[in-house]
């Protein structure tokens, strides 16, 4: 007799599916995230330390002073894409939906291209056309500690509107159609319409890709990297917690690596975005529910 195979139990098959996925996790980021955490409790030597690098980095004037500027001009590199990058692409994505833009596939295309292109190539071609020399302008806008931050800012957000734009295209399509033309049958505008009856339904995506930027904001490195090197100048006015960590664990032509105090950066890193997701999750979701209350 031909005896069937037993049925698989919908939850071990989905742990089958899912194994691949989290021993690749696992071996590429959560076994280094908890080597960099035993890295910060030890010294060069290797010795246990327990929380003294902690401390060193919150008290210790040089590295306080250091690790507080680089965390202040990292949420200002977070607040700049948030407050232009997410809104254009909204107005964006809204263009080519509610507006019903003719060549709206071919925009839509044009405006994802940056996306696709490296960070290396960004920065290179957009410090030379920032050059004042042979650039457009004739101000040093990555020249000046005052402009240098909000420039590569701006850079970045031209590189990757097109993530919000698709985010928000991706909500504006699927909202049924007999929403929209109901409004118009009754005499909305198209502002209106979108203000009214869409932006409520796309409310809760805003709430993610802000996550999203956030996340990826808190992690930046490479832009600043390609355009301004490990120095972060000018006078590290445009360091981040990514460049005082690769400065930190790697060393500078101003210090030696320190491995100790890298990780100490880097968990610190890990924190800072940790404590603000959760508490921004917490602030979001109650002000979701007031809204399409």
């Amino acid at each position: 007799m031909i005896r069937l195979p037993r049925r698989v139990s919908p939850g071990r098959m989905a742990l089958v599916f899912c194994a691949p996925a989290l021993v690749l996790y696992t071996l590429f980021m959560v076994w280094p995230l908890a080597q960099s955490l035993r890295f910060a409790v030890v010294d060069r030597t290797g010795e246990w330390v327990g929380l003294d690098n902690v401390d060193r980095l919150f008290t210790d004037a040089l590295w306080s002073e250091r690790f507080w500027r680089a965390l202040r001009q990292n949420l200002v590199f977070f607040l700049i894409h948030c407050l232009v990058q997410n809104p254009i692409g909204l107005g964006l994505a809204a263009l080519l939906t509610v507006s019903r833009l003719r060549g709206a596939n071919v925009y839509r295309t044009l405006i994802f291209i940056p996306t696709t292109l490296s960070v290396v190539v960004v920065g290179f071609a957009w410090s030379r056309i920032l050059n004042p020399l042979w650039g457009i302008v004739e101000t040093p806008l990555l020249g000046r500690p005052s402009t240098a931050l909000p420039t590569l800012s701006l850079i970045s957000v031209w590189q990757w509107v097109g993530i919000p734009m698709m985010f928000f295209y991706a909500t504006l399509i699927a909202i049924p159609q007999d929403l929209v033309d109901a409004s118009r049958v009754d005499g909305a505008s198209a502002w209106a319409t979108f203000w009214r009856v869409c932006f409520p339904l796309v409310l809760p995506m805003f709430g993610v890709i802000t996550i999203v930027t956030y996340i990826a904001n808190m992690n930046a490195f490479d832009l600043v990297f390609t355009v301004k090197g490990v120095e972060a100048g000018p006078g590290r006015s445009t360091d981040l917690l990514g460049t005082l960590f690769y400065r930190t664990r790697f060393g500078s032509t101003q210090g030696v690596p320190d491995r100790a105090m890298g990780a100490t950066v880097a968990g610190a890193t890990f924190f800072v975005i940790l404590v603000g997701l959760l508490a921004f999750l917490l602030v979001w979701r109650r002000r979701v529910r007031t809204y399409q209350l």
